[in-house]
């Protein structure tokens, strides 16, 4: 490998390691996010919402378009635009002086972040040919997997150790170096046969049926569908997302061929991703809230949780993808799924006395969980491990297997995108489940409480730490309302998860995969 290939490969990894990483290392920083940031146009909970779904929503709607402006205006040019972009929109992430101005940044980050997916591959295949272009891909896999899997741990050593804004602004020294050895090393590449114009009608409709629908849903809920506003999103969110398909269908260059949905495991797959992944998504969110602002967990423990999670994906996904390759992939994709249903069904029976687990980088003897964790989180965080192990690479095998060669290019693109999609539709219904508990059970454990005063709204933010003002017995209320709503979100994801399960069962034949080039997590 010659010092330019090597260069390109540090280029894309960068690329697309601080995408995958503010996908996940944030959301251990959204508890402390809610505490210090200033909110007057949204309540807490609903910001944090749209920090985590804002940013996948813009991610998924643009991944498509974003390759294909690649391919004709040129891959080291349109990346290169993505790292400075997404250093930009890191840097007003970490300095945002309010709750709704890191929303918009958040936007932003992830429109810029969607330059970079499809572009750090596009540069690599491009530099690479041969088996140095097979183990190129798979070093990109392997590094951007890990980067993404220890997000939460990151996040949560520096959001303790140092503020929730580092967890942005530590994006930017990657930036640099990543814009600097796209300019002095990589080359230039275009696809000759590209053909335009790129479907920004797609893709503005798909930003305003997800955003319409999930905006629409949380923004009512908040505000006791009492906004017009909340009404207004969602008749737009409806109308575009029923307007999709026929669009689609009468498009010259659509973002989405539909064609490809004729095939029966590509349509299966992709539905069964929607609820799987959004599923994941979101409860991944909630659950780091949840510890962290209702139950006293620091950042570390909340990203320390996962931990076994992570190591079962890493040494052994790949064993799971090698068994369905002989095999097929329908038991591991429905049991996958099962498992880590079971494994959110364990953490509906989280009690609100728990321990917390106040692990400290500067306090060794923290950092060993104590009992409650081993009873309380573990058991069922090794079954969502072991679902989730089963799950990764045998549904990229599924999905690469269902499709020519000639089209694995879109389809992947169409998948990644549909696995973020889910996210924010699904966390505005978990959102309205939280918050119509929360607030139900706060009213009923505390005589002559309004649970529909905007002052208490405020005050007690659901899984969020309340106001140290409050009287002790509605501070004592509130944990235990959102230990409660908490245990609702769980089994709301769990349903989803059995429900992506059983489609794949029921949709998918018995068949043999071959193998993928690779595959990452998340999605």
């Amino acid at each position: 490998m010659t010092p330019t290939q090597r260069w390109t490969m540090v280029a894309a990894i960068l690329g697309s390691a601080i995408v995958f990483l503010d996908g996940t290392l944030v959301n251990v920083a959204l508890a402390r996010i809610g505490e210090d940031l200033p909110a007057s146009r949204v309540s807490v909970l609903e910001g944090q919402t749209y920090v985590l779904s804002g940013y996948l929503a813009t991610l998924a709607a643009l991944l498509i378009p974003a390759g294909a402006l690649a391919d004709l205006y040129g891959r080291r040019r349109i990346f290169g635009l993505g790292l400075a972009g997404f250093g930009v929109a890191s840097v007003l992430c970490g300095l945002a002086p309010t709750l709704e101005a890191l929303v918009l940044f958040r936007l932003l980050q992830g429109a810029t972040g969607a330059l970079l997916i499809p572009g750090s591959l596009a540069l690599i295949n491009a530099a690479m040919e041969g088996d140095d272009r097979g183990r190129a891909f798979g070093v990109w896999a392997s590094v951007t997997s890990a980067t993404a899997l220890l997000g939460p741990l990151v996040g949560g050593f520096l959001v303790d150790a140092v503020s929730w804004r580092a967890a942005f602004l530590i994006n930017v020294p990657l930036v640099l170096l990543g814009l600097w050895a796209t300019r002095r090393h990589v080359r230039e590449s275009r696809d000759e046969e590209a053909k335009g114009p790129v479907d920004w009608l797609g893709a503005t409709v798909v930003v305003l049926a997800v955003g319409g629908l999930a905006f629409g849903a949380i923004r009512g809920q908040e505000r006791q569908w009492e906004d017009l506003t909340a009404f207004v999103a969602l008749a737009v969110g409806a109308v575009a997302f029923v307007a999709f398909p026929f669009l689609m269908a009468h498009r010259p260059n659509p973002l989405v061929p539909l064609k490809l949905f004729r095939v029966r495991e590509f349509a299966v797959i992709n539905l069964s991703t929607l609820l799987i992944y959004g599923a994941l998504y979101a409860t991944f969110g909630f659950q780091g809230l949840f510890l962290q602002g209702a139950i006293g967990y620091t950042a570390l423990a909340a990203g320390l949780v996962g931990l076994p999670s992570t190591l079962l994906l890493t040494f052994f996904s790949t064993r799971a993808g090698e068994w369905a390759s002989r095999i097929g992939a329908r038991p591991f994709l429905t049991v996958g799924p099962v498992l880590m249903a079971l494994g959110l069904g364990w953490f509906a029976r989280f009690p609100a006395d728990t321990q917390p687990w106040l692990a400290q980088v500067g306090a060794p003897q923290t950092l060993f969980p104590p009992r409650s964790v081993w009873i309380d989180l573990f058991p069922g965080t090794v079954l969502f491990g072991l679902g989730l192990t089963l799950l990764v690479a045998p549904l990229t095998a599924a999905l690469m297997a269902s499709v020519s060669e000639a089209h694995a290019g879109v389809a992947s693109a169409i998948n990644n995108a549909i696995s973020r999609v889910g996210q924010p539709l699904l966390a505005a219904v978990i959102f309205v489940v939280v918050t119509g508990g929360f607030y139900q059970s706060l009213g009923e454990r505390v005589p002559g409480l309004d649970p529909h005063s905007a002052q208490l709204r405020r005050a007690a933010p659901p899984l969020n730490r309340p106001d140290p003002k409050l009287p002790e017995e509605v501070k004592a209320a509130a944990r235990e309302a959102s230990t409660e709503t908490f245990h609702l979100a769980v089994l709301v994801g769990a349903g989803l998860l059995l429900a992506g399960a059983a489609i794949n069962l029921i949709g998918l034949r018995k068949q043999a995969t071959r193998r993928a080039p690779g595959h990452r997590f998340p999605r």
